[in-house]
């Protein structure tokens, strides 16, 4: 009885599958686009992200076309970042996640009913590729805290950017467990590789983001959660029937935070943010830099530390405030002008440095 219905249920699976592949086929997709184009039109997809070269945010915007990223984790917070890094353009998306979409995570943004039963990193492929058919969609589906798995996960950010045999630019972890993160963070504390954690709180008003620089700031073990400090069974702590709460609201907030970091990282416009937290009961937005542990247990960390110290440091330039150029602003075509009420007029407001513990 029992095999039957393990026979049904992988019928239906199929039949989910071939239903989600029939639904796609019938959507009809725009074509791809060699280069981006700035010129204005309601048929251009990129006019307004090429709009950011024109008010001087963003040098070379189409740049990101040459930019491989890595989201693991494609739940409440990964989806809608693989999502965002999809509609800005981005060169190459991989996708880590082995879980399935379930209508339990109908409450967030991103999947949808029709997508229940099916592997999380393969629906976002499909709506993304459709959103997007310009971005070059990996997708991975397994667990990469087991042994061989991570294996397979180092490879593929060291060699699978871009080019092949190059890293990816930036790894994510939109991941929802300390297990997985201090893979992803072993991983790139080994290759060397610049990445971004991410969470939402089990209550659902408050998340954060963390940018993780080997051997520059902390990494996720330099000071890890109790939990992990104490080598607790994370299982041990999940109650039968009791799960975590989670808003669509916190979810899109972080994940917009993340991304837009990821972005300034990208394509060097703007300041990145070390540690980025968002407490939505007060709207508290705490930034701070956290500087790594010299008795990490993490010994590629430590390694990263000494390489990091034995760098040259940057020389500093102070900027001569003494007589100011007129704003770069000043000839815009709305013809507006700002100025800061404490700053003096046509002068640049000193620059305000992220607290540092």
């Amino acid at each position: 009885m029992s095999h039957a219905i393990d026979e049904l249920q992988a019928i239906i699976a199929e039949l989910k599958v071939v239903l989600e592949e029939q639904k796609t086929s019938n959507r009809q997709a725009r074509s791809r686009i060699d280069r981006m184009s700035a010129e204005v039109g309601d048929s251009n997809p990129y006019s307004r992200l090429m709009a950011l070269q024109r008010m001087n945010i963003v040098k070379d915007y189409e740049r990101i076309r040459d930019k491989a990223v890595a989201v693991v984790g494609v739940g409440g917070v990964g989806s809608v970042t693989a999502d965002m890094l999809t509609r800005c353009g981005i060169g190459k998306l991989i996708l880590f996640d082995y879980d399935k979409v379930e209508l339990a995570n109908m409450n967030r943004l991103f999947f949808t009913p029709d997508q229940a039963g099916l592997s999380k990193v393969e629906a976002a492929a499909r709506t993304l590729n459709f959103i997007n058919p310009d971005v070059q969609i990996e997708t991975h589906n397994y667990n990469i805290t087991t042994v061989d798995n991570f294996d397979r996960f180092l490879a593929t950010i060291t060699e699978s950017g871009k080019e092949l045999g190059q890293p990816v630019d930036l790894v994510l972890s939109c991941v929802d467990n300390f297990e997985a993160r201090m893979a992803i963070n072993a991983a790139c504390n080994e290759r060397n590789l610049n990445w971004f954690e991410s969470g939402v709180s089990e209550n659902a008003v408050s998340g954060h983001i963390q940018f993780i620089r080997p051997g520059d700031t902390a990494c996720f073990a330099c000071a890890p959660p109790l939990v992990v400090a104490e080598n607790i069974d994370e299982k041990t702590l999940k109650r039968e029937g009791v799960c975590a709460a989670s808003l669509p609201t916190t979810m899109g907030i972080t994940a917009g935070f993340l991304v837009q970091n990821a972005l300034k990282y990208l394509l060097n416009f703007g300041e990145v943010s070390d540690y980025l937290g968002y407490n939505a009961l007060n709207d508290f937005f705490p930034k701070m830099t956290l500087k790594p542990n010299p008795q990490c247990d993490d010994k590629n960390c430590l390694l990263r530390q000494k390489d990091f110290q034995a760098r040259p440091k940057p020389v500093e330039v102070k900027e001569d405030v003494s007589s100011c150029d007129e704003p770069l602003h000043a000839t815009n075509e709305w013809g507006i002008e700002l100025v800061a009420d404490d700053a003096p007029v046509n002068c640049p407001e000193p620059a305000k440095s992220s607290a540092v513990v």
